[in-house]
């Protein structure tokens, strides 16, 4: 840590190369900007800002009043694997001038895009700092291995979840240069909900549209299968216009694919159809409000698995682009989405839902943190960065640990003399136990499950915890697929043709999963007890 006040100003250089990198890096400029006598704001766009076809975004930093110190095209055009490859060359070429102009101290990439790389690669080469952005996250496609490859040449990470912490500890980097803030992006979210919307819905939709009552669709090419992508996106076309809902469609970004979706999109007509609207881009501020009071957003963009968990808008992820992702309970996953029919029934599930909403990657605070971890850097440390390879020292996280909830689930254990719920945590930790005598007929059964889970998903709010999903063991035979216990034992009275996941899925909206005790007894054996980590192994289940 720096301890001297009067050391000179950081110099500090943020490479922004896109609309949705930028809706991250802006609260964090902003808060540089504010802080003239520490810090020195020095701005590098790139990449599909300058493209008209792609909406010239560049101006929204502008709009912001950000000096734009230079301005690099960098795009070789094509929107395919080479085009993406020689648009990488072309940065790396142009970049050291610019770095050799400008003399940074700490460059601030972002995420996992392939502009970012040739930032991140030229400024590691020209012995430069680097702050990594959103690092130790995990996706589908290449973007995983470009994020890794950043984290890499980093010598400081920012992360938003635990998760991302940890997997950047086990990556061998150095725990006291990660700072966990949450996303900076969710600094204006968590505020955005309450704000007049009206005319921005209709701004973009319609005059009279009604919140609710529209989609949001963004959905890119995944690079590393782009004609599986273009079809799905085919798919998705075709079932947002049998469904019949007003749309608000945004253009994909450029990666390889991209002008094959926009060939589908205008081949289906999306831009003449009446329930339609697409756009190139729409200014950040104004998007999280279309979000905010969607009926539902779907595609494959990391908005849905991210951003929309703040407002609890309900989402549909389409394929794997985000695999791997944390999200919340709003987020219906069809990984597989191979028939119009497929994503024509999650639209019919989802549309209109309410959830929750979700603070897993931030608690609106982050920007004050990656201030004051700026403040701390000293560059009288060595520039060499050093990895903490294995045994990794245990993580301890900064700052946001008491917005972080616990991730679990609810046990019901149906016994012939008891009735037991529980608050179990991911580990398999008994964080809150109810225990009570099971009653001898079907209404009082029913009634106190109910009540006793109603109870812990009240109290677990208190505990920290995040409920995720309701397991219930039972007696007798059972259609785990319906949820369906269709005879008991003896023990359990009344207890035959029982449908137990509907009533308990309506009052707690949550996913529900039923099974027999002696199934469920040995999936827990596999996953906590002397099963884990063995391929095959018997469990043997006596009972009364």
């Amino acid at each position: 840590m720096e301890k001297n006040k009067n050391r000179k100003k950081l110099r500090i250089c943020v490479a922004t190369c896109n609309r949705a990198d930028y809706s991250k890096l802006a609260p964090i400029m902003f808060g540089i900007k504010g802080q003239p006598e520490l810090f020195d704001l020095k701005v590098v766009v790139l990449g599909s800002h300058l493209i008209d076809d792609y909406g010239n975004t560049y101006r929204m930093i502008e709009q912001d009043d950000f000096d734009i110190n230079t301005s690099l095209h960098t795009i070789v055009r094509g929107e395919d694997e080479a085009a993406m490859v020689e648009s990488v060359g072309l940065a790396l070429v142009k970049l050291p001038d610019v770095l050799n102009r400008l003399k940074p101290d700490l460059m601030i990439v972002h995420g996992d895009r392939f502009d970012a790389l040739a930032v991140a690669t030229s400024a590691a080469l020209m012995n430069i700092r680097i702050l990594h952005m959103e690092g130790g996250e995990v996706s589908g496609t290449i973007d995983d291995s470009i994020r890794h490859a950043i984290t890499k040449l980093a010598h400081y990470h920012v992360c938003c979840t635990r998760s991302a912490e940890q997997h950047l500890i086990a990556m061998c980097e150095d725990h006291n240069r990660i700072l966990l803030s949450g996303c900076p992006s969710y600094d204006k979210l968590l505020t955005a909900g309450s704000k007049d919307y009206m005319s921005i819905l209709q701004t973009w939709l319609s005059k009279d549209v009604k919140p609710r009552e529209y989609i949001v669709a963004l959905q890119h090419p995944v690079t590393t299968n782009i004609k599986h992508s273009v079809k799905m996106f085919e798919l998705t076309l075709d079932a947002l216009i049998t469904f019949n809902k007003r749309t608000l469609i945004l253009f994909p970004n450029i990666d390889a694919g991209s002008k094959e979706m926009v060939r589908v999109m205008r081949k289906k007509g999306i831009e003449q159809n009446p329930n339609f609207r697409a756009v190139k881009h729409i200014p950040f501020e104004q998007f999280i409000q279309m979000v905010a009071h969607a009926g539902l957003m779907i595609g494959n963009s990391s908005c849905g698995v991210r951003e929309a968990g703040a407002f609890g808008t309900p989402v549909i992820n389409l394929g794997t682009r985000q695999t791997g992702r944390e999200t919340g309970e709003n987020v219906l996953h069809v990984r597989n989405a191979d028939s119009q029919n497929k994503i024509l029934h999650a639209l019919q599930l989802q549309f209109g839902k309410l959830y929750p909403c979700s603070k897993i990657y931030g608690d609106g605070n982050a920007v004050p943190r990656i201030l004051k971890f700026l403040k701390s850097i000293d560059m009288n440390e060595p520039l060499q960065k050093k990895f903490c390879f294995p045994p990794v020292k245990e993580c301890i996280s900064q700052d946001i640990d008491h917005i972080l909830e616990t991730q679990s689930a609810l046990a019901v254990d149906l016994g012939g003399t008891n009735l037991r719920v529980a608050i179990v945590s991911m580990k398999g930790e008994i964080i809150k136990k109810y225990t009570r005598a099971n009653p001898k007929t079907y209404d009082e059964r029913i009634e106190l499950i109910l009540k006793l889970c109603v109870e812990a998903a009240s109290e677990s709010v208190k505990l920290n915890c995040r409920i995720l999903g309701v397991g219930i063991s039972t007696g007798g035979r059972v259609n785990h697929n319906e949820g369906i216990v269709l005879h008991s034992t003896k023990l359990i009275q009344e207890w035959v043709s029982v449908d137990l996941r509907t009533p308990l899925s309506d009052t707690l909206r949550l996913p529900v999963w039923v099974d027999n005790d002696g199934n469920c007894a040995a999936l827990a054996e596999r996953k906590f007890g002397l099963g884990k980590g063995v391929e095959n192994f018997v469990t043997v289940i006596t009972g009364t």
